[in-house]
């Protein structure tokens, strides 16, 4: 009996019994079912604590946070017609809240990821770069980013943030619930297992809320802007996420797509996603709102849990969209009360499932390629490991090519 549990999680991880039924949707199929709906709540590990973080500590607008996912949901799901993801930008998030910034430098670096997004996808170079990067570099992207989901998960129990209610908990209790969250998660996907979830976090939130509550959006605010806090933002925010937007967003979004889903997701190219998050951006920005992208992790965590057409992001895009207007002035109080353990379990499970993506490399030195890429960075610097595995890739094509031609 002990090596029951072990072999089963085993095979969910590889996509065996007590993984969910792979059923390929139809190009062009919206689904609005259990499955698509228990699968469009996956990826609520992400969104909530960067979302509560930035409402809490750099003073945002809630339903300003809430308007730019939820649109951009909408959009991917009626353009891409799968379950492409929406998360708010993962190091320019953090860096905003580590360092305080105010809602003025977050809505210039808003803009400027918008701009830049708008005119890569507008120009085409997207669609055409993507094809210098081979399968090995792309798979090391997304292990990458399955590690920062497992990293994430952990520092969530581990070290919670002091504006959710569950930070009282100690460690232990976190890490063990989170635990049993992530492994239930893991072996009842096929029972759309998210929805009890879900239902479990808002029942914590509602016995966690205390105060009236408060109908309609919370106040929208028009960024005042300067040359100096586009400067600012520029050099802190939008320098570091670039390269994490580029690869993960747009090109390993777009891999994850067709791994998935087949000619299903023929709509989703890197240029393609590259405007879209970028519109969303420039809105974001407009209404000093939360930066968003897309996510090839977001696209496990959809898929792995039953979404397989774009009715599940357009479900949660509506579902955040309801919440921001009709009870954004009350949704800080409401946020912080989402459990702990719940968002990291989620987060592990997606990040495990992301990492076996690894799984289709075959030779020897793509699975050294993918790792040094992954590894280096998730420890290091993405954009630095790209360079040195393009560099190392190409050079090791070009020798091979020379010396059978003088052979």
């Amino acid at each position: 009996m002990t090596g029951l549990l072990p072999q089963a999680l085993l095979r969910a991880v590889a996509g065996g019994p007590g993984a969910p039924p792979v059923s390929q949707p139809d190009a062009g199929t919206l689904r609005f079912d259990r499955a698509e709906l228990a699968g469009s709540v996956a990826d609520l590990g992400v969104l909530v604590p960067i979302a509560v973080a930035l409402i809490v500590r750099n003073g945002l607008s809630p339903t300003a946070v809430l308007l730019p996912a939820g649109l951009l949901y909408l959009m991917a799901g009626l353009l891409y017609r799968v379950p492409v993801p929406v998360q708010p930008l993962k190091a320019f998030g953090a860096i905003a809240i580590a360092q305080g910034f105010g809602s003025a430098e977050i809505a210039a670096g808003a803009l400027l990821m918008g701009g830049i997004f708008v005119v890569l996808g507008a120009s085409g170079w997207l669609d055409r770069v993507a094809k210098v990067f081979p399968g090995p570099i792309i798979r090391g992207v997304q292990l990458s980013v399955g590690l920062l989901f497992c990293q994430l998960a952990w520092k969530l129990t581990t070290a919670p943030p002091a504006v959710f209610s569950d930070h009282v908990y100690p460690a232990w209790w976190l890490v063990g619930a989170g635990l049993v969250v992530a492994v239930a998660a893991l072996l009842l996907r096929r029972h759309n297992v998210t929805l009890v979830l879900v239902l479990l976090a808002a029942i914590g939130m509602v016995l966690s809320y205390h105060g009236p509550l408060t109908w309609g959006p919370s106040t929208l605010h028009i960024p005042q802007l300067h040359v100096q806090t586009f400067a600012t933002a520029a050099v802190a925010l939008v320098l570091p996420q670039l390269p994490l937007t580029f690869a993960n967003s747009c090109l390993a979004t777009a891999d994850a797509a067709r791994t998935y889903f087949g000619t299903a997701a023929a709509r989703v190219r890197p240029g393609r996603l590259a405007m879209s998050l970028g519109v969303a951006n420039l809105l974001a920005g407009a209404i000093s709102g939360m930066p968003v992208c897309h996510g090839a992790g977001g696209m496990t965590a959809h898929r792995s849990f039953g979404a397989r057409t774009g009715g599940a992001p357009i479900m949660l895009g509506a579902a955040l969209l309801v919440l921001g207007v009709a009870i954004g002035a009350s949704l800080t109080a409401a946020l912080t009360g989402f459990p702990l353990p719940i968002l990291a379990g989620l987060l592990a499970v997606a990040g495990v499932l992301h990492i076996a993506l690894l799984k289709d490399l075959r030779r020897a030195p793509d699975w050294a390629m993918a790792i040094a890429v992954g590894v280096t960075g998730f420890l290091s610097n993405l954009a630095i490991a790209l360079a040195g595995a393009l560099v190392v890739w190409w050079g090791v094509k070009a020798l091979g090519a020379l010396h059978r031609g003088r052979s």
